[in-house]
């Protein structure tokens, strides 16, 4: 169950996040700090409140993320066509690592060949699936959120 305030739905977020293939990935290091890190969502686009990323076993994020799962995904679209600033979108979640095989496969796609070059097999590639508790957007003088439950 979802609740929102503002005007935009999950369905119309989802929309407007087509476009944007960037997010700076936030999580919180060892030493307790905030660590952000430019994440492809991969064109993983038809977005229902789950995102998924690729990335390296040895990453600092994975081990930031097991020792704390909670994330923040922030959003940014390009200027619209009028010059005003796109579309900002934050995302609140709970991430979780996974490693097996059918499940990378799901959400693979070819463009991730260019840094993952043997596909699903290549050693040490790890999907982040971050599931959104809240999210948060501006959208010129409009702002608003959607809880997820």
């Amino acid at each position: 169950m979802s609740e929102k305030i503002g005007s935009m739905t999950l369905a119309e977020l989802s929309k407007r996040m087509q476009d944007i293939d960037f997010a700076m990935m936030l999580t919180h290091t060892e030493a307790g700090r905030i660590a952000g890190r430019p994440m492809s969502n991969n064109g993983d686009v038809e977005y229902r409140g789950d995102s998924f990323f690729f990335t390296w076993e040895h990453a600092r994020t994975v081990g930031d993320i097991e020792r704390d799962p909670k994330i923040t995904l922030a959003y940014q679209a390009n200027k619209s066509l009028l010059g005003k600033p796109g579309i900002m979108i934050t995302v609140e979640g709970d991430a979780e690592l996974i490693r097996e095989k059918s499940e990378l496969k799901a959400h693979w796609v070819p463009e991730l060949d260019r840094w993952f070059e043997q596909g699903i097999d290549t050693p040490d590639v790890v999907m982040i699936k971050v599931h959104a508790t809240r999210i948060h957007y501006w959208d010129g003088m409009e702002e608003g959120e959607v809880s997820l439950s």
